[in-house]
């Protein structure tokens, strides 16, 4: 499921993609109909929030540590504090989609999806 959700694909059954350019995401899966898109649940992205910014701070932290290690005794603190800012701000926009897919695909895991997800409205 997330190497599927990685590949901005449905994690659910693979088809896509699912998403429409970077940040929005189709109301329906392609194939399936409703297990890729918001009608899944108004709420299920409040956790993409919380997987973006894990990814982000522990993509800059294992940043940080590769840098430390590989300058040390003298790191390089002014690129270091720069480069850090910048890549906190862009790190959650460029992680974005994948990491609501991500989101997507562990919900699936402890909340399979069940005949009337799929009913049409």
């Amino acid at each position: 499921m997330f190497a599927r959700a990685l590949r901005r694909r449905c994690p659910n059954c693979g088809a896509g993609p699912v998403t429409v350019r970077w940040f929005g995401l189709r109301p329906e899966c392609p194939a399936l109909r409703p297990p890729a898109g918001p009608r899944r649940r108004p709420t299920i992205f409040l956790g993409a929030i919380v997987f973006n910014m894990a990814f982000a701070e522990g993509l800059f932290a294992l940043g940080l540590l590769w840098v430390l290690i590989a300058t040390w005794p003298t790191p390089p603190w002014d690129v270091i504090y720069y480069g850090g800012i910048a890549a906190m701000v862009l790190a959650p926009i460029v992680l974005y989609p994948f990491s609501k897919l991500c989101w997507l695909a562990f919900d699936l895991i402890f909340r399979p999806p069940r005949p009337e997800d799929f009913a049409r409205p």
